[in-house]
């Protein structure tokens, strides 16, 4: 059991074969995790990207830190969250670190402007990329989710993705925007539930490139980084690969002739 007092998730034999980027955000959710726990009050760490909820999920996992823990980014299906950190005695609304920012564009029309667009923009008046979450794009703006600490910066200076002129204002996380989801069902066999196997069949790419993939960290299963291509996956797992989708297992069948697995794959996008 992790207790907060000296003692560290991982051993220091662990810590040596971490990247130092792993061992850094892993601090920073000890700290936040043992102020919440002595203190009595609720701590969020910044927003992570998928790497480092791997990293923290597992270390969790193995874990009784005296304090609920979420990991949270504002809506179900968020890429990007926080670990928010709550004695048992309060409720993470009681907090709520965050908060949307609905850009709008001054003047319609024009070339509709793109995640990288505002992502860009934002980054370009020194905003870290840790203190925005998902930007959820729609043709006449977006919604921005964001921590509540940063949210005045950016209502008093960001009026501009590069030559389009943009209104800003704030709303409550309840009010947030989130665009349909798009899907596609794919009715496929596999040899096996060997996740290379449903990478490939999902995403339309060899096995060789799934399994490069998976080894490259841009892989995780049930949001937790996959570490080999020979994983097996099952009825209701999320797969997701970094910059490609995401795709659930939604059935599993029998097998064919040729004793190959059923499967049903729906693949999701925005």
């Amino acid at each position: 059991m992790w207790t907060g007092s000296g003692k560290s998730f991982w051993s220091d034999a662990s810590r040596n074969i971490m990247k130092k980027e792993e061992q850094l955000i892993l601090a920073q959710a000890e700290d936040k995790i043992e102020q919440s726990r002595t203190r009595g009050y609720i701590t969020w760490t910044p927003f992570l990207d998928s790497h480092q909820q791997s990293v923290l999920r597992k270390a969790l996992a193995r874990e009784d830190t005296g304090v609920s823990l979420e990991f949270y980014g504002g809506y179900d299906d968020a890429e990007r969250v926080i670990l928010a950190c709550a004695p048992p005695y309060l409720q993470l609304e009681e907090a709520e670190p965050l908060t949307v920012l609905r850009v709008s564009r001054v003047k319609s029309g024009g070339k509709p402007l793109t995640h990288r667009d505002y992502l860009g923009s934002l980054i370009g008046l020194g905003i870290r990329r840790e203190m925005t979450g998902d930007i959820l794009v729609r043709e006449d703006g977006a919604d921005i989710i964001v921590l509540r600490d940063i949210a005045e910066f950016i209502l008093n200076n960001y009026n501009k993705a590069g030559k389009t002129e943009l209104s800003v204002e704030q709303k409550s996380i309840g009010e947030l925007i989130v665009p349909p989801v798009r899907s596609v069902t794919v009715h496929t066999t596999v040899a096996s539930l060997r996740l290379d196997n449903i990478l490939s069949s999902g995403f339309g790419i060899s096995r060789t490139k799934a399994g490069a993939a998976v080894r490259a960290g841009l892989v995780s299963v049930n949001h937790t980084e996959a570490e080999k291509p020979d994983m097996n996956v099952g009825e209701g797992d999320l797969v997701t690969m970094r910059k490609s989708g995401r795709i659930r297992v939604t059935q599993v069948g029998g097998r064919s002739r040729k004793d190959r697995v059923y499967v049903t794959l729906e693949k999701y996008g925005r």
